[in-house]
Protein backbone atom coordinates (compact mmCIF):
# COMPACT_ATOMS: atom_id res chain seq x y z
CA UNK A 1 0.00 0.00 0.00
CA UNK A 2 1.25 3.78 -1.03
CA UNK A 3 -0.09 7.03 -0.05
CA UNK A 4 0.76 10.46 -0.96
CA UNK A 5 0.55 13.76 1.08
CA UNK A 6 0.89 16.99 -0.57
CA UNK A 7 0.79 20.39 0.60
CA UNK A 8 -0.56 23.59 -1.61
CA UNK A 9 0.26 27.18 -1.56
CA UNK A 10 -3.14 28.76 -2.02
CA UNK A 11 -6.13 30.36 -0.70
CA UNK A 12 -8.55 27.63 0.14
CA UNK A 13 -11.75 29.47 -1.21
CA UNK A 14 -9.84 28.06 -4.79
CA UNK A 15 -8.63 25.46 -5.09
CA UNK A 16 -8.93 23.82 -8.61
CA UNK A 17 -6.06 21.89 -8.37
CA UNK A 18 -8.72 19.39 -6.77
CA UNK A 19 -10.93 17.66 -8.93
CA UNK A 20 -14.58 17.30 -8.45
CA UNK A 21 -15.84 14.95 -5.52
CA UNK A 22 -12.30 13.26 -5.52
CA UNK A 23 -12.15 14.10 -1.02
CA UNK A 24 -14.01 11.66 1.05
CA UNK A 25 -13.27 13.38 4.60
CA UNK A 26 -12.23 16.88 5.79
CA UNK A 27 -10.67 17.71 8.82
CA UNK A 28 -9.78 21.24 9.42
CA UNK A 29 -9.30 23.93 12.02
CA UNK A 30 -9.64 27.28 10.24
CA UNK A 31 -9.06 30.66 11.61
CA UNK A 32 -11.66 32.05 13.86
CA UNK A 33 -13.34 34.86 13.48
CA UNK A 34 -13.37 37.87 16.27
CA UNK A 35 -10.11 36.11 17.95
CA UNK A 36 -7.56 39.18 17.62
CA UNK A 37 -4.62 37.00 16.59
CA UNK A 38 -6.48 36.27 13.60
CA UNK A 39 -7.70 39.71 12.82
CA UNK A 40 -4.90 40.15 9.98
CA UNK A 41 -5.52 37.51 8.60
CA UNK A 42 -9.25 38.33 7.66
CA UNK A 43 -8.44 42.02 7.12
CA UNK A 44 -5.97 41.41 4.11
CA UNK A 45 -8.84 39.52 2.72
CA UNK A 46 -11.42 42.10 3.29
CA UNK A 47 -10.30 45.77 3.80
CA UNK A 48 -14.00 46.63 5.01
CA UNK A 49 -13.04 44.51 8.10
CA UNK A 50 -10.52 47.25 9.45
CA UNK A 51 -13.11 49.64 9.42
CA UNK A 52 -15.68 48.26 11.18
CA UNK A 53 -13.75 46.81 14.04
CA UNK A 54 -12.23 50.57 14.33
CA UNK A 55 -15.04 51.91 14.43
CA UNK A 56 -16.96 49.29 16.89
CA UNK A 57 -18.93 47.20 14.63
CA UNK A 58 -18.46 43.85 15.95
CA UNK A 59 -21.69 42.09 14.50
CA UNK A 60 -21.21 43.58 11.03
CA UNK A 61 -17.25 42.55 11.19
CA UNK A 62 -17.70 39.07 12.06
CA UNK A 63 -20.37 38.66 9.04
CA UNK A 64 -17.81 39.61 7.20
CA UNK A 65 -15.05 37.72 8.63
CA UNK A 66 -17.57 34.57 8.13
CA UNK A 67 -18.37 35.05 4.25
CA UNK A 68 -14.74 35.01 3.71
CA UNK A 69 -15.15 31.45 5.37
CA UNK A 70 -18.25 30.85 3.44
CA UNK A 71 -16.48 30.77 0.08
CA UNK A 72 -13.68 28.06 1.54
CA UNK A 73 -16.90 25.79 2.58
CA UNK A 74 -18.57 26.13 -1.05
CA UNK A 75 -15.50 24.81 -2.54
CA UNK A 76 -15.19 22.36 -0.05
CA UNK A 77 -18.74 21.27 -0.92
CA UNK A 78 -17.47 20.50 -4.66
CA UNK A 79 -14.60 18.47 -3.74
CA UNK A 80 -16.39 16.21 -1.37
CA UNK A 81 -17.56 13.02 -3.15
CA UNK A 82 -21.47 12.32 -1.87
CA UNK A 83 -21.34 10.90 1.35
CA UNK A 84 -18.38 12.19 2.76
CA UNK A 85 -17.62 14.17 6.11
CA UNK A 86 -16.91 17.64 6.36
CA UNK A 87 -15.05 17.98 10.17
CA UNK A 88 -14.64 21.52 11.59
CA UNK A 89 -12.91 22.23 14.74
CA UNK A 90 -13.82 25.83 15.75
CA UNK A 91 -14.37 28.07 18.92
CA UNK A 92 -16.61 30.93 19.60
CA UNK A 93 -15.13 34.22 20.41
CA UNK A 94 -15.70 36.52 23.23
CA UNK A 95 -14.65 40.36 22.52
CA UNK A 96 -15.04 43.66 24.24
CA UNK A 97 -16.11 45.87 21.03
CA UNK A 98 -16.61 49.61 21.42
CA UNK A 99 -16.61 48.83 25.57
CA UNK A 100 -19.03 46.06 25.18
CA UNK A 101 -18.18 42.59 25.98
CA UNK A 102 -20.02 39.68 24.22
CA UNK A 103 -19.79 36.53 22.93
CA UNK A 104 -19.64 35.46 19.13
CA UNK A 105 -21.26 31.97 17.97
CA UNK A 106 -18.80 31.16 15.18
CA UNK A 107 -20.12 27.64 15.65
CA UNK A 108 -23.64 28.27 14.59
CA UNK A 109 -22.67 30.62 11.64
CA UNK A 110 -20.82 27.79 10.13
CA UNK A 111 -24.14 25.26 11.09
CA UNK A 112 -25.90 27.46 8.78
CA UNK A 113 -23.71 27.67 6.25
CA UNK A 114 -23.28 24.01 5.98
CA UNK A 115 -27.15 23.66 6.29
CA UNK A 116 -28.08 25.93 3.74
CA UNK A 117 -25.57 24.10 1.46
CA UNK A 118 -27.80 21.19 2.22
CA UNK A 119 -25.59 18.97 4.22
CA UNK A 120 -26.65 16.94 6.77
CA UNK A 121 -26.03 18.16 10.10
CA UNK A 122 -24.17 15.35 12.83
CA UNK A 123 -24.14 15.67 16.40
CA UNK A 124 -20.89 16.99 17.13
CA UNK A 125 -18.08 17.04 19.67
CA UNK A 126 -17.46 19.20 22.70
CA UNK A 127 -13.61 19.51 22.87
CA UNK A 128 -12.64 20.34 26.75
CA UNK A 129 -9.21 22.26 27.30
CA UNK A 130 -9.19 23.00 30.81
CA UNK A 131 -6.95 25.97 31.75
CA UNK A 132 -5.29 25.74 35.10
CA UNK A 133 -4.53 29.39 35.60
CA UNK A 134 -6.28 29.53 39.18
CA UNK A 135 -7.38 33.05 37.94
CA UNK A 136 -9.44 32.04 34.87
CA UNK A 137 -12.89 33.85 35.26
CA UNK A 138 -14.21 36.53 33.09
CA UNK A 139 -14.93 40.06 34.59
CA UNK A 140 -15.89 41.27 38.38
CA UNK A 141 -14.96 38.76 40.79
CA UNK A 142 -17.85 37.94 43.39
CA UNK A 143 -19.92 40.72 42.10
CA UNK A 144 -22.98 39.80 40.95
CA UNK A 145 -23.74 40.02 37.77
CA UNK A 146 -20.82 41.00 36.02
CA UNK A 147 -18.69 38.10 35.54
CA UNK A 148 -18.49 35.78 32.69
CA UNK A 149 -18.71 32.05 32.12
CA UNK A 150 -15.32 31.11 31.21
CA UNK A 151 -14.69 28.86 27.61
CA UNK A 152 -12.64 25.82 28.41
CA UNK A 153 -14.16 24.34 25.39
CA UNK A 154 -14.57 24.09 21.23
CA UNK A 155 -16.91 22.26 19.21
CA UNK A 156 -15.78 19.50 16.48
CA UNK A 157 -18.53 19.85 14.15
CA UNK A 158 -19.80 17.41 11.74
CA UNK A 159 -21.81 17.14 8.67
CA UNK A 160 -22.74 14.82 5.64
CA UNK A 161 -22.73 15.10 1.89
CA UNK A 162 -26.55 14.24 1.47
CA UNK A 163 -27.26 10.51 2.46
CA UNK A 164 -24.50 7.82 3.94
CA UNK A 165 -21.91 7.04 1.96
CA UNK A 166 -22.20 3.87 -0.45
CA UNK A 167 -19.60 1.27 0.12
CA UNK A 168 -19.94 -1.43 -2.78
CA UNK A 169 -16.21 -2.43 -4.45
CA UNK A 170 -14.47 -1.11 -1.40
CA UNK A 171 -16.20 -3.10 1.14
CA UNK A 172 -13.70 -5.14 1.86
CA UNK A 173 -11.10 -2.12 2.33
CA UNK A 174 -13.73 -0.91 5.14
CA UNK A 175 -13.63 -3.58 6.91
CA UNK A 176 -9.77 -3.53 7.15
CA UNK A 177 -9.96 0.05 8.33
CA UNK A 178 -12.38 -1.31 11.44
CA UNK A 179 -11.19 0.56 14.61
CA UNK A 180 -11.41 -1.09 18.40
CA UNK A 181 -14.48 -1.48 20.06
CA UNK A 182 -13.13 0.02 22.95
CA UNK A 183 -12.13 3.16 20.69
CA UNK A 184 -15.08 3.37 19.62
CA UNK A 185 -16.73 3.54 22.99
CA UNK A 186 -14.43 6.30 23.51
CA UNK A 187 -14.04 8.44 20.09
CA UNK A 188 -17.93 8.41 19.89
CA UNK A 189 -18.65 9.80 23.03
CA UNK A 190 -19.43 13.46 22.52
CA UNK A 191 -16.95 14.67 25.01
CA UNK A 192 -13.25 14.96 23.95
CA UNK A 193 -10.91 15.85 27.06
CA UNK A 194 -8.09 16.65 25.41
CA UNK A 195 -4.86 18.63 26.05
CA UNK A 196 -4.51 21.28 23.40
CA UNK A 197 -0.75 22.23 22.25
CA UNK A 198 1.03 25.36 20.98
CA UNK A 199 2.71 25.27 17.55
CA UNK A 200 5.93 25.29 17.46
CA UNK A 201 6.55 28.60 14.65
CA UNK A 202 9.29 31.07 14.57
CA UNK A 203 7.60 33.82 15.59
CA UNK A 204 9.31 36.43 14.14
CA UNK A 205 8.78 34.73 10.66
CA UNK A 206 5.31 33.87 10.47
CA UNK A 207 2.05 34.93 13.13
CA UNK A 208 2.42 34.08 15.89
CA UNK A 209 -0.94 31.97 16.94
CA UNK A 210 -1.78 29.61 19.36
CA UNK A 211 -2.62 26.48 17.37
CA UNK A 212 -4.61 24.08 19.65
CA UNK A 213 -4.92 21.27 17.36
CA UNK A 214 -3.18 18.21 18.88
CA UNK A 215 -2.23 15.42 16.55
CA UNK A 216 -5.30 13.18 18.64
CA UNK A 217 -8.13 14.77 17.34
CA UNK A 218 -7.36 14.65 13.51
CA UNK A 219 -6.25 10.74 14.08
CA UNK A 220 -9.47 10.15 15.92
CA UNK A 221 -11.46 12.00 12.97
CA UNK A 222 -9.61 10.26 10.19
CA UNK A 223 -10.21 6.84 11.34
CA UNK A 224 -13.89 7.19 12.62
CA UNK A 225 -14.72 9.07 9.24
CA UNK A 226 -12.79 7.19 6.15
CA UNK A 227 -11.00 3.78 4.76
CA UNK A 228 -7.49 3.20 3.73
CA UNK A 229 -7.38 4.62 0.42
CA UNK A 230 -9.18 7.58 1.03
CA UNK A 231 -8.10 11.37 0.11
CA UNK A 232 -8.22 13.71 3.40
CA UNK A 233 -7.97 17.26 2.98
CA UNK A 234 -7.47 19.87 5.06
CA UNK A 235 -8.08 23.65 3.81
CA UNK A 236 -6.51 25.43 6.64
CA UNK A 237 -3.41 22.96 6.80
CA UNK A 238 -1.08 25.17 9.34
CA UNK A 239 1.67 23.04 10.43
CA UNK A 240 0.23 20.05 8.89
CA UNK A 241 -1.03 17.85 12.08
CA UNK A 242 -3.94 16.60 9.67
CA UNK A 243 -1.58 15.03 7.06
CA UNK A 244 0.18 13.86 9.25
CA UNK A 245 -2.30 12.06 10.86
CA UNK A 246 -3.01 10.48 7.43
CA UNK A 247 0.31 9.49 7.13
CA UNK A 248 -0.13 7.51 10.34
CA UNK A 249 -3.40 5.98 9.83
CA UNK A 250 -2.81 4.90 5.98
CA UNK A 251 -4.98 7.61 3.97
CA UNK A 252 -3.87 10.05 1.39
CA UNK A 253 -4.18 13.47 2.04
CA UNK A 254 -3.70 17.27 0.88
CA UNK A 255 -3.45 20.66 2.69
CA UNK A 256 -3.93 24.15 1.25
CA UNK A 257 -2.41 26.91 3.18
CA UNK A 258 -2.58 30.49 2.33
CA UNK A 259 0.76 31.39 4.04
CA UNK A 260 4.23 29.64 2.45
CA UNK A 261 6.21 29.19 5.35
CA UNK A 262 3.48 27.08 6.92
CA UNK A 263 3.27 25.32 3.29
CA UNK A 264 7.57 24.53 3.72
CA UNK A 265 7.08 24.13 7.90
CA UNK A 266 4.62 20.98 7.15
CA UNK A 267 7.09 19.65 4.25
CA UNK A 268 9.26 19.68 6.34
CA UNK A 269 7.47 17.33 9.33
CA UNK A 270 5.99 14.94 6.78
CA UNK A 271 9.58 14.08 5.62
CA UNK A 272 11.01 13.65 8.85
CA UNK A 273 11.32 9.71 10.15
CA UNK A 274 8.10 8.05 10.00
CA UNK A 275 8.72 6.35 12.87
CA UNK A 276 7.39 8.63 15.24
CA UNK A 277 4.30 8.43 13.55
CA UNK A 278 4.42 4.18 13.79
CA UNK A 279 4.54 4.73 17.53
CA UNK A 280 1.06 5.93 17.37
CA UNK A 281 -0.65 2.76 15.78
CA UNK A 282 2.06 0.49 18.58
CA UNK A 283 0.31 2.52 21.46
CA UNK A 284 -3.36 2.06 19.36
CA UNK A 285 -2.06 -2.29 19.67
CA UNK A 286 -0.68 -2.28 23.09
CA UNK A 287 -3.95 -0.61 24.69
CA UNK A 288 -5.72 -2.86 22.77
CA UNK A 289 -3.90 -5.89 24.05
CA UNK A 290 -3.92 -4.40 27.60
CA UNK A 291 -7.81 -4.08 27.09
CA UNK A 292 -8.58 -7.97 26.21
CA UNK A 293 -6.36 -8.94 29.43
CA UNK A 294 -8.75 -7.54 31.85
CA UNK A 295 -11.80 -9.32 30.83
CA UNK A 296 -12.39 -12.11 32.51
CA UNK A 297 -12.13 -16.05 31.17
CA UNK A 298 -15.39 -15.96 30.34
CA UNK A 299 -15.31 -12.76 28.49
CA UNK A 300 -12.77 -13.98 26.58
CA UNK A 301 -14.65 -16.87 24.93
CA UNK A 302 -17.40 -14.97 23.48
CA UNK A 303 -14.38 -12.35 21.66
CA UNK A 304 -13.52 -13.20 17.88
CA UNK A 305 -10.05 -13.85 16.82
CA UNK A 306 -8.41 -11.40 14.40
CA UNK A 307 -6.96 -12.46 11.29
CA UNK A 308 -4.00 -9.98 10.73
CA UNK A 309 -2.58 -10.34 14.73
CA UNK A 310 -2.55 -12.92 17.21
CA UNK A 311 -5.00 -11.48 19.86
CA UNK A 312 -8.68 -11.19 20.12
CA UNK A 313 -10.93 -8.69 19.47
CA UNK A 314 -14.65 -8.37 20.84
CA UNK A 315 -17.00 -7.88 17.73
CA UNK A 316 -16.97 -10.07 14.32
CA UNK A 317 -16.50 -6.60 12.70
CA UNK A 318 -13.43 -6.38 13.81
CA UNK A 319 -11.64 -9.68 12.28
CA UNK A 320 -10.17 -8.29 9.39
CA UNK A 321 -9.26 -4.96 11.54
CA UNK A 322 -5.70 -3.88 9.72
CA UNK A 323 -3.55 -1.08 11.29
CA UNK A 324 -0.73 0.05 8.93
CA UNK A 325 2.65 0.75 9.69
CA UNK A 326 5.16 2.54 7.42
CA UNK A 327 8.03 1.12 6.45
CA UNK A 328 9.60 4.03 4.22
CA UNK A 329 8.85 7.79 3.22
CA UNK A 330 10.24 9.51 0.41
CA UNK A 331 10.29 12.97 -0.80
CA UNK A 332 7.49 14.12 -3.80
CA UNK A 333 7.36 17.55 -5.28
CA UNK A 334 5.59 19.96 -2.16
CA UNK A 335 5.33 16.60 -0.06
CA UNK A 336 5.86 12.76 0.84
CA UNK A 337 4.74 8.99 -0.23
CA UNK A 338 4.37 7.05 2.38
CA UNK A 339 4.71 2.97 2.26
CA UNK A 340 3.88 0.42 4.64
CA UNK A 341 4.52 -3.05 5.48
CA UNK A 342 2.30 -5.71 3.53
CA UNK A 343 2.27 -8.05 6.56
CA UNK A 344 0.48 -6.85 10.39
CA UNK A 345 2.96 -9.30 11.77
CA UNK A 346 5.28 -6.44 11.61
CA UNK A 347 3.66 -4.88 14.91
CA UNK A 348 2.47 -7.90 16.37
CA UNK A 349 4.64 -8.54 18.45
CA UNK A 350 3.96 -4.91 20.49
Amino acid sequence: MRTEHRVINANASDMSEIKNESIALVVTSPPYPMIEMWDDCFCGQDARIIGDLQNGKGTIAFEWMHQILDRVWHEVDRVVIPGGIVCVNIGDATRTVNGVFQMFSNHSRIISTFHNMGYCVLPDVIWRKPSNSPNKFMGSGMYPAGAYVTYEHEYILIFRKGDKRAFTSDKKMRQRSAYFWEERNIWFSDLWDIKGIRQKVDKKTDRARSAAFPFEIPYRLINMYSIFGDTVLDPFAGTGTTMLAAMAAGRNSIGIDIEPTFVNYSISAMQKDPQVLNRYTETRLQAHQRFIETLSQAQQEKCYQNENYPFLVKTRQEVKAFFPIISESEPAENGVYCRYHPSAMRSASV
